[in-house]
């Protein structure tokens, strides 16, 4: 016996296949590439540049040619843990070694712990971290979740706002669609001040990423233990599990990592000379038509 497809499979798989023409078109419209850029453009990361811009091709291509402009000069790959080590020794962010309930890696932002006044430092560290979540991602899985503690946290150190614009400016702009949430935990009533300058930075999309979790209003705690098992959510986000950062140990993890992160980017074969990276090769026709 046969059954005819619902209309929401059908719809479904239109909507899958435009995705698909539009991730080809994007594709074509690049140009040859080389180098880390034919490793950096898959079709996960096109889509997820498409994704950032409603699927509008021009837009998503004018965004994805300026990060393969900023990974080419700044070179987040090549960044290595003992040059952010000193950021990292309060464990004011860092990767938890548990991840949510989709597989996503979590980052741990504990901005109360601020031990340095660097901020290309402090950048530095943050960009090291986002891409060390990455390389941690199952496979198939695309984004990461912040969770972030308040613990501490005052105007007095509070990241200045040129630092939290810069964050939030690669964050949108060189990690599209990486941010599938960042809950803010038990936030201080001061921190209502900072959050109206910080979220008019925020296009839309970041901006429905970001919950507030209060401990005694009920759905906000819900809503993000629907994230995450409360056996692995720590103490401080109202779960179970103690919170220990330890330097030593969490160097150690950053150093084999970083073993692997040079593999990845075949860094351990071709030592970086100052002229390789992220680059789009020069001006030769395109090797394919755009799709019509």
């Amino acid at each position: 016996m046969f059954f005819r497809k619902s209309h929401t499979s059908q719809d479904a798989e239109s909507v899958e296949l435009q995705h698909e023409q539009k991730i080809n078109e994007l594709k074509a419209s690049l140009g040859p590439l080389s180098g880390r850029s034919l490793q950096y453009c898959t079709d996960a990361c096109l889509k997820r540049y498409l994704e950032a811009r409603n699927w509008n091709v021009d837009k998503s291509k004018k965004m994805l040619e300026e990060t393969l402009r900023w990974r080419s000069s700044y070179k987040p790959e090549e960044i290595r843990w003992n040059e952010v080590a000193v950021e990292g020794e309060t464990g004011k962010v860092f990767r938890a070694n548990f991840h949510d309930r989709h597989g996503r890696s979590v980052l741990i932002l504990r901005p109360g712990m601020q031990n340095t006044a660097s901020l290309d430092n402090q950048i530095k560290h943050l960009v090291y971290l986002i891409e060390n979540a990455i390389l941690n991602l199952p496979e198939g899985q695309e984004q990461m979740a912040w969770l972030i503690d308040f613990t501490g946290w005052s105007l007095s150190n509070h990241v200045p706002i040129k630092s939290a614009r810069e964050t939030v400016n690669i964050l949108q702009n060189h990690y599209p669609e990486r941010l599938a949430v960042a809950f803010l935990y038990s936030p201080p009533r001061i921190f209502e001040a900072f959050w109206r300058i910080v979220k008019y930075f925020l296009d839309p999309k970041t901006f429905q990423k970001v919950k507030f979790v209060y401990p005694k209003n009920k759905d906000s705690v819900e809503l993000m233990r629907s994230y995450f098992d409360v056996d692995n959510l720590p103490t401080e986000f109202g779960g179970k599990a103690t919170l220990q950062y330890d330097h030593e140990e969490f160097s150690r993890q950053m150093a084999q990592d970083d073993v692997k992160s040079a593999k990845l980017w075949a860094l351990d074969k071709h030592p970086s000379n100052g002229f390789a990276g992220a680059e789009v090769a020069p001006e030769p026709e395109p090797l394919a038509l755009p799709v019509s």
